[in-house]
Parts: C-alpha cells; structure tokens; sequence
C-alpha cells in the first residue's frame, strides 16, 4: 500500500477499451513466448528478449519496475535556518511589498531568496542602497509558505565587508550553528593562572617525549 503505481495508456486504450489491452497484452505474450522448435537434442528451448514489452506496468516483474516515494514529513530540521548573504531592493518598486520588505539572497545558493521587512534594514538602505551591496548579512528565515517561491526571514546581524577574512569566518560558523562566544569564567577558572604555564619535571618525567 506504500507503493503507488501509475499505468499509462495513450488514446487508443481509451478508445478500444479493454478488449485492446488484452489484445496487446496477448501480442507481448507471443513475443516472449517459447521457441517451439525441436533441437537437435530433443528439449524446447525457450527464448526471452531484454524484458517484457507490456504496457500495463502492474503485469510487470518488480525487477521492471521503479519504486517511487514522496516526503510526508520533516522528522527533524537539521539546518540552522540561518545564512550570510546580501541584501537589495525588491525589482518593481510600484508593489506594496518593495515598501515593506527587501531581498535577502543567500551566498549559498541552496539556500532560497528570503524576503525580509525594511525594518531589520539599515536606515539608510532605502536610499542608498548601492551602499550595502558588498555589505555581508545574517539572516535567519522563519516562515516559508508553500504557495510563495521566497521565504520570510529576519536580519539578525551585520558582518561586514565582504571578502574579509572575519566576517566570512564568523557567516560560516553561524551558519554551521557553531558556537564561537567566549569562554565563560568558570571555564577559564580551570586553566592555569601563573603564566608562562611550563610543565613541572615531575609531570615530564612521567610522559613520553615525542619531540
């Protein structure tokens, strides 16, 4: 019951109906059927082309046949629905949407276009936007409806000039879901406090010296 099969017929199994469905069906029979032939040693042979010819794909051998499935349902979300790109006005600015949202387009191109609202936007970006053109963003997309090619997002963050080591560094690690913040104190409470640290000739005698 997982498993939908489709059959297809042109208009001439519309047309005829059954009875010329059997009539193929007995034609393709007649091309797979046995070689009748006595040989010499006295057994029938029998003689298969490279598969069944049968236009009813459920009177296929499953070998014949490609199992196909569509997805029901997302189990877990694995990305961090967030990414680095660029922003932009919308093309026609005589819509009602160029005067509430502008374009997000992700440098990652799996990752689809995200409108965002002009709020998130610099102040500035409306009239200037050739400004922000080589500007990095973070967005983080929350809503993407199935009847709309473009997702909703919110800006979260600006990064910087593109081609800059920091702010490429810190878009990939955000969009990784990669933790980059500080340690905490209690962490940094458990590493030595008297620097230079050196390790003690008591420790170095117990390890194995590998320089």
């Amino acid at each position: 019951p997982d498993v939908i099969i489709e059959a297809q017929f042109d208009d001439n199994d519309a047309e005829h109906g059954q009875d010329h469905l059997q009539d193929s069906f007995s034609d393709d029979i007649k091309r797979l059927s046995l070689d009748t032939g006595e040989k010499g040693d006295g057994v029938h042979r029998t003689k298969q082309d490279d598969g069944p010819k049968v236009n009813d794909p459920r009177l296929l051998p499953d070998e014949f046949l490609q199992r196909t499935a569509k997805v029901v349902y997302i189990l877990e979300k694995k990305h961090s629905r967030a990414a680095t790109g660029f922003i932009k006005l919308l093309a026609d600015r005589n819509s009602e949407l160029f005067k509430r949202c502008a374009m997000f387009s992700p440098v990652d191109h799996r990752v689809p276009r995200v409108y965002v609202p002009l709020a998130d936007c610099p102040p500035d970006f409306v009239t200037r936007p050739e400004g922000y053109s080589q500007k990095l963003f973070i967005c983080r997309i929350v809503d993407w409806k199935e009847d709309s090619n473009f997702a909703k997002g919110q800006l979260s963050k600006s990064l910087g000039q593109a081609g800059e080591i920091e702010p490429e560094t810190e878009g990939i690690l955000t969009e990784y879901g990669v933790d980059f913040s500080d340690f905490s104190p209690e962490a940094l409470e458990c590493l030595p406090q008297n620097l230079p640290w050196v390790i003690s000739p008591e420790e170095l005698a117990k390890r194995r010296d590998l320089r």
